[in-house]
C-alpha cells in the first residue's frame, strides 16, 4: 500500500510543553510539531516562530499568558517556510523581523511554498481562512542584529546556510540560550528539501562553539545541558550526512533518482526511521541532495504539483 502524501495521514492532536530552558525562557514543543520560543524581557516578550495559522498561534499565546502579562512587541522568524510564518497576525507585534536573505524567499516562493505546505500539513493548517496573507517582516538584517527587551539584549545571528539560504539563530547572551529554528532537530528528522548539505556542517560547527547550556530545537524536545546540546548537534549531523553522502554516490556515478532514494534508505532508515516526520521528509530530502550532487546550488522550487509527482515515483 502506497504510503499517505507527506503528513496527510498524521491528524492526531499534539501534546503541548512549555518548557522553561533557561531564566524568562521558553520553548513551546508539541511531540515533534514545529516549535516556537519565547524570550520574557524587563518590558515585553519576544516570540521566536509564528506557527502555521494564527489558531495555532493562539495556543502560544495562552501559554505566554500563563507566566506574563507584558506586551508581545517581537516576532523573529528563523526562515520563511508556512508552517513557521502564517501565524504572525495573532501576536499583533509591532515588530516582524527575519534575515533579508528569507524576505528574499518570501518574495520568491513564498506561495508556493504556502500551496505546498497547506497540502502536506493538513492538521496544522486547520482554521486556514483566518491566514490573512504571506507574512512580511518589518524589519530586515543582514550577518547579526540585536535587540534589547529593557536591559535584556538577544542577538539574532546568521550562523550560515543549513535548512534554507536565509536561517537566522537567536542566542540569549545572559542565559547562554540558543533557538536554532530547523538548524537543529531533537529526534526529529530533518527537513532539507530547501537544503544546503555541503554547509551545514560548518553552521552546526558555529553553533557549537557557544557552548550552549540549552537550546530550543526547530522540532521535538527542548535541549538542556552542555553534554545533551552537543549529543543533539551530533545527531543533526549524522542526519544530514548520512542523507547526502549516499545520495551523492549514486549522483556520481550517473545513477538514478529511484537508486539514490534507495541508498539514502538503506543508510538512513536503520538509524532514524522511528524519527518524528521522516517518512514525510525523506523524498523531499533525497531529491534535494541529488540535486545538490550533480551540481544545482540553488533549492528548486517545491510546488503542490511537484510535491505530488515526486511523491509519487519515490513514495508511491
Amino acid at each position: 500500500m502506497a504510503k499517505a502524501f507527506a503528513s496527510q495521514g498524521d491528524m492526531a492532536d499534539k501534546k503541548i510543553s512549555f518548557t522553561e530552558i533557561g531564566g524568562g525562557l521558553y520553548a513551546f514543543t508539541a511531540e515533534g510539531d514545529p516549535n516556537s520560543g519565547v524570550i520574557i524581557g524587563d518590558d515585553s516578550v519576544m516570540v521566536i516562530e509564528a506557527q502555521a495559522t494564527p489558531r495555532l498561534a493562539q495556543k502560544v499565546i495562552d501559554c505566554i499568558r500563563g507566566v506574563t502579562d507584558k506586551p508581545i512587541s517581537h516576532v523573529v522568524l528563523t526562515h520563511y517556510h508556512a508552517v513557521r510564518v502564517l501565524g504572525a497576525s495573532a501576536f499583533h507585534a509591532p515588530q516582524v523581523i527575519m534575515s533579508e536573505a528569507a524576505r528574499n524567499m518570501v518574495a520568491e516562493r513564498g506561495q508556493e511554498d504556502w500551496d505546498s505546505e497547506f497540502q502536506r500539513f493538513p492538521r496544522l493548517f486547520q482554521g486556514h481562512e483566518s491566514i490573512p496573507g504571506l507574512t512580511w517582516p518589518t524589519t530586515t538584517f543582514n550577518g547579526k542584529m540585536s535587540v534589547f527587551l529593557g536591559n535584556r539584549r538577544v542577538d539574532i545571528l546568521q550562523l550560515g546556510r543549513a535548512h534554507t539560504a536565509g536561517d537566522a539563530v537567536i542566542h540569549v547572551p545572559d542565559a547562554n540560550v540558543m533557538f536554532t529554528g530547523d538548524i537543529v532537530e531533537a529526534h526529529s528528522a530533518c527537513y532539507c528539501g530547501d537544503g544546503h548539505f555541503a554547509e551545514w556542517g560548518a553552521t552546526l560547527e558555529a553553533i557549537r562553539a557557544y557552548k550552549l547550556d540549552a537550546i530550543a530545537p526547530g522540532r521535538g524536545d527542548a535541549v538542556i545541558g552542555q553534554k545533551a546540546v552537543n549529543a543533539a548537534l551530533d545527531r543533526t549531523l549524522d542526519f544530514v550526512d548520512s542523507t547526502y553522502k549516499p545520495v551523492a554516490r549514486v549522483a556520481a556515478r550517473n545513477g538514478s533518482l529511484k537508486e539514490a532514494w534507495d541508498a539514502c534508505r538503506a543508510e538512513c532508515d536503520p538509524k532514524f526511521k522511528d524519527y518524528a516526520i521522516y517518512e514525510h521528509c525523506l523524498p523531499f530530502n533525497v531529491a534535494r541532495a541529488y540535486d545538490e550532487a550533480r551540481g544545482i546550488a540553488h533549492p528548486r522550487i517545491w510546488t503542490a504539483q511537484r510535491d505530488l509527482d515526486m511523491w509519487a515515483a519515490l513514495q508511491g
